[in-house]
């Protein structure tokens, strides 16, 4: 005959991580954030060397900031047409679409209603009266012996 495994023989050992994955998902943060640390370093040396310069530098930035602005306000303006263009979509295929489906569902839920109560009607009521009157003649007939 076969011998059941003891606990020890089924203990196994499991590897301290899986295909790599939380290694790599630290090393993607651990970059990320000094990427973004990078940038803050960037931001801040740039401010200090433009708090040194003259006004004639200084406007200069401000002038590119101030088109960058603008630059940025023509983008977020185009992604606005194109969110509301998108909803538009959205509101046409939820009128031509999705209503229809809902339609057919509920026209669907209806037939099958009629076939439960039609099964209701014609088979269960029967057969549960059926039973109803086999039961009611076995008690009387039990009632008969017991009187004997």
């Amino acid at each position: 005959m076969t011998e059941q495994p003891t606990p020890k023989q089924l203990t196994t050992t499991t590897p301290d991580r899986l295909d790599g994955l939380p290694e790599e998902g630290n090393k993607k943060a651990t970059i990320a954030i000094v990427i973004v640390v990078l940038v803050l370093l960037a931001i801040i040396a740039g401010i200090v060397v433009l708090a040194f310069s003259d006004a004639g530098t200084v406007s200069t930035v401000r002038d590119i900031f101030i088109i960058l602005m603008a630059l940025m306000m023509f983008i977020i303006g185009v992604a606005l047409v194109i969110l509301i263009v998108q909803l538009a979509d959205l509101t046409n295929l939820l009128k031509n679409e999705i209503r229809p489906i809902i339609h057919s569902t509920s026209d669907t839920v209806n037939t099958l209603k009629g076939t439960v109560r039609f099964m209701s009607d014609n088979l269960t009521e029967p057969v549960i009266k059926l039973n109803e009157s086999l039961a009611s003649v076995k008690k009387i007939a039990e009632l008969f012996r017991f009187k004997k």
